[in-house]
């Protein structure tokens, strides 16, 4: 495959989605690589009752590849109310997993939907093994599952995976030695990033890649996740992970207006602020890594915990 126009996202949750779309709209020809390892909520609940891989996540970013005109991308993301046995539940997650029986498989259910939704890109599961995953918080104590690690006390300091190191799919190893652009979306560093990175092969098929490999920073922190920590400390996150030698770029949100030192800022506080401390000292921890850092303010001043996708994009373009 011709790899001077491949571009691959990595990550999970609503963050992945915003730069799917940047890649689409910069001529990327592109692919999502998704963490398998939800078990909350929809993706939860079908996971436990049949026995298929989460498609939360993965929904979202068919839906956001979709053909513009779709009217179908739509219903996929219809949520049911209620409380009886539908509540909850988005209709793309039940059609995902009616197509992963009726296909015979969750690989055979994705490539249907994206017929089905004219999606201009693959989504691709990072394993397709029942992986679960746990991590450790700052007091040493062990927490298992996704949802329960995310709404913890925290914050995190380690996740890996039950079984440990689960066999990669194959196409998503492969995209990703075939992409001259990898950027690892913004999302929950620990419970939507991370989990790609633990499964095998995956930070040797980036380390061994000659795309440019860009790390998008989050906004805001995760009170029981990420409480506390700088952009400097998720790069860290990410090394300690694996991925040291991993990154050639990272982009961090950074306002003209700097946040009172000591500030705690995180997603769940209404009358908090946005940013991820990021001051000189910072952004020169990341420096230390032999990475590139570029700033700019990238918030949505709609939705202030989220990256502006206009902002964003401008951004990525300069960069890739």
């Amino acid at each position: 495959m011709n790899s001077a126009r491949n571009g691959v996202a990595i990550g999970g949750g609503t963050g992945l989605p915003v730069v799917l779309r940047c890649l689409l709209a910069s001529g990327f020809n592109t692919s999502a690589v998704v963490t398998m390892a939800d078990d909350g909520g929809s993706s939860g609940t079908l996971r436990d009752e049949l026995g298929i891989l989460p498609p939360g996540d993965i929904r979202n970013c068919l839906v956001a590849m979709s053909d513009p005109s779709s009217e179908l991308a739509s219903l996929f993301n219809f949520r049911f109310g209620g409380g009886g046995a539908l509540g909850g539940h988005s209709l793309g997650n039940l059609m995902l997993a009616a197509l992963a029986e009726a296909e015979g498989g969750f690989p055979e259910a994705l490539a249907a939907a994206e017929r089905l939704l004219g999606t201009r890109g693959h989504a691709l599961p990072s394993t397709l093994c029942d992986a679960r995953l746990y991590g450790i918080d700052s007091t040493g104590e062990r927490i298992d599952g996704q949802a329960a690690l995310a709404h913890g006390t925290g914050p995190i300091t380690r996740v890996g995976m039950t079984p440990e190191s689960p066999n990669a799919y194959p196409p998503t190893l492969q995209a990703i030695r075939d992409a001259s652009v990898v950027v690892i979306a913004p999302g929950s560093l620990f419970t939507s990033i991370l989990p790609n990175f633990l499964v095998d092969g995956v930070t040797q098929v980036m380390r061994d890649s000659s795309a440019k490999r860009v790390f998008v920073c989050n906004l805001a922190n995760q009170r029981g996740e990420t409480a506390g920590m700088d952009a400097a400390d998720h790069v860290d996150a990410l090394v300690k992970h694996g991925l040291e030698g991993c990154l050639d770029v990272v982009i961090v949100h950074r306002s003209k207006q700097e946040v009172p030192a000591g500030t705690e800022l995180c997603d769940d506080d209404a009358a908090g602020g946005v940013d991820v401390r990021a001051d000189d000292s910072t952004l020169d921890r990341i420096r230390a890594h032999g990475v590139e850092v570029v700033t700019a303010d990238l918030v949505d001043r709609d939705n202030p915990f989220h990256h502006a996708s206009d902002r964003l994009c401008r951004v990525l373009n300069e960069v890739l």
